[in-house]
């Protein structure tokens, strides 16, 4: 059989790249500023108002008309446009005027309202903006993404995409809004509940990875420790955080009537004590898999020089095994402080004050912006504690490769 000196390939015909993520923030988009409310215009704060459309904001002068044209020609062009480092450069630095827009138009129309209108009168955030802002921040994301940067310049152009929008907000632009109203008005309780919350937080993690590390040491040398807890502290993350703030309430209170110095040092039925004590039971989870995962990934070279050398076990854990295991162990930590962060909101209901306080006032109250007040502060917690631990994992990531531990 002879074989062909060639083999004729039919012409390949070259098609066009679709960014897909865009594409679907950009019908959303459109979707959005159309159906949904952009904001809310009350006679007081306790009703839901009449909505105001972003479209209709935007047909009162030509100016506005024509720049929402702009943005959905470019973004619609960016949707079939090749993933080029300027086009997606392009994509991100839109993403921080819009951002930055948005707030303004929600702030000078809450400003026309607040000069035309009762003092009484209320102009809220509405479902339209919030959704606006996130597809915004999603269509930024994934331009970060085609950029493939390292954690620390993505970290840095994020905080650059959110700084105009801060300065919108910083400037003034956005004070007759109803959610800066109530800010203004709990000012000093906002920044004293901010501090609570970041205190409730660190009371829990702090001891939950000074329990954690001792027993995942524990855990990685005994076989039958490691079958007998795991599934205990499967069991404790699966109880509802409210259910188990009960469950500690009574024990507690019993022991703050038997013994009462603990009462005097804090440790009563209802504050921090129920509250911390729960957290720290969550966390639990979380930073022991991440250890005891991570000491199951040191190579047995490194401790069998340890050993060779004469170090004690304790020492081997130290110097050696926990090093190498801090890539994976900040996984787990990661976990552990973003879920803390949200669950200390919850542990208001107990008394613990923080954060969950504002929350829940808004709440029983029917004050909607003030649940906002609330919740806002607490996912960009979680977001900045997320975006470090990555920063910090991106940083141990070259010297845990370097010996051969996957980080």
């Amino acid at each position: 059989m002879v074989k062909p000196l060639f083999i004729l390939h039919p012409p390949q015909v070259q098609r066009k790249s679709i960014n897909p993520v865009l594409a679907v923030c950009w019908a959303l988009g459109v979707w959005v500023a159309t159906a949904l409310p952009f904001l809310r215009v009350a006679p007081n704060r306790l009703l839901s108002g009449e909505p105001a459309y972003l479209v209709d904001l935007l047909l009162k002068n030509a100016g506005g008309i024509a720049a929402g044209l702009l943005v959905l020609v470019f973004l619609l062009g960016a949707v079939f446009a090749p993933p080029q480092r300027a086009m997606q450069w392009a994509v991100t630095a839109l993403a921080a005027i819009l951002m930055a827009t948005l707030v303004w138009l929600a702030g000078s129309h809450a400003s026309l309202v607040a000069q035309s209108q009762s003092p009484l009168t209320r102009t809220a955030l509405g479902a339209g903006f919030w959704c606006l802002v996130a597809l915004v921040w999603l269509i930024c994301l994934d331009a970060l993404l085609h950029l493939r940067l390292g954690p620390l310049p993505r970290l840095a152009v994020l905080v650059a995409v959110a700084l105009p929008m801060v300065c919108v907000i910083a400037l003034g632009f956005a004070q007759d809004l109803s959610i800066m109203k109530e800010y203004a008005t709990r000012r000093d309780v906002f920044a004293s509940a901010v501090l609570r919350h970041l205190q409730i937080v660190l009371l829990a993690v702090v001891p939950s990875l000074l329990l954690g590390l001792p027993l995942a040491w524990a855990m990685a040398r005994r076989q039958r420790l490691r079958q007998a807890l795991f599934p205990v502290l499967n069991v404790i993350q699966t109880i509802p955080s409210i259910a188990l703030f009960g469950v500690l309430m009574a024990p507690l209170a019993l022991l703050a009537a038997t013994y009462p110095a603990l009462a005097g040092a804090g440790i009563r039925g209802v504050g921090l004590a129920p509250a911390v004590l729960a957290l720290v039971l969550y966390s639990l989870l979380p930073i022991v898999r991440s250890a005891v995962a991570g000491l199951d990934q040191v190579p047995l070279a490194a401790t069998t020089s340890a050993l060779a050398m004469g170090m004690a076990p304790l020492q081997i854990f130290w110097h050696v095994q926990l090093p190498l295991a801090l890539p994976v162990l900040l996984l787990g930590l990661r976990v552990a402080v973003v879920q803390t962060i949200g669950l200390a909101a919850v542990t208001a209901l107990v008394g613990a004050g923080g954060l969950g306080a504002l929350m829940f006032d808004g709440l029983f109250s029917a004050a909607n912006e003030l649940v906002v007040l609330g919740v806002v502060p607490i996912v960009l917690l979680a977001v900045l504690a997320d975006a470090a631990f990555k920063a910090l994992s991106a940083a141990l990531e070259e010297p845990a490769q370097a010996v051969g531990v996957p980080a």
